[in-house]
C-alpha cells in the first residue's frame, strides 16, 4: 500500500514538472515572421458540386486568381445580405400570372 502511494506521488510530481516545463515561452527563432508566399504559385483544389454526391470537379488557379475569387464570392454574399428582405426593383414579367423578380 505504501509503495503505491509513493509511486502515485513519485509520478504525480513528475508529471507536474513536465507540464512547468512546457509552460515556458517559445525560443524567439520560432516567432520570425512566415515567409511571403508566391502569388503566382498554382493550387489545384477538388470541389464537389452542388446537388450531387458523387461529382466533384478539380479547379486549378493560382494563388492570386483564388485570392480575387474569394474576395468575388464575399462580395456576392454581402450584397444578397444586404438586400435580403427589400422588395424587388427588378420585376420581370414572364408567361405566368404573377411577376418574378
Amino acid at each position: 500500500m505504501i509503495t503505491t502511494l509513493s509511486l502515485m506521488l513519485l509520478a504525480a510530481s513528475a508529471w507536474l514538472a513536465g507540464t512547468s516545463a512546457s509552460a515556458e515561452p517559445a525560443p524567439a527563432a520560432s516567432l520570425a515572421p512566415a515567409p511571403a508566399l508566391d502569388p503566382n504559385q498554382r493550387i489545384c483544389e477538388t470541389v464537389t458540386q452542388i446537388g450531387t454526391r458523387l461529382a466533384a470537379k478539380k479547379i486549378c488557379a493560382t494563388r492570386a486568381e483564388w485570392a480575387e475569387r474569394r474576395k468575388q464570392d464575399r462580395a456576392a454574399v454581402d450584397e444578397m445580405q444586404r438586400l435580403q428582405g427589400r422588395p424587388c426593383a427588378n420585376v420581370q414579367h414572364g408567361t405566368g400570372s404573377s411577376p418574378a423578380c
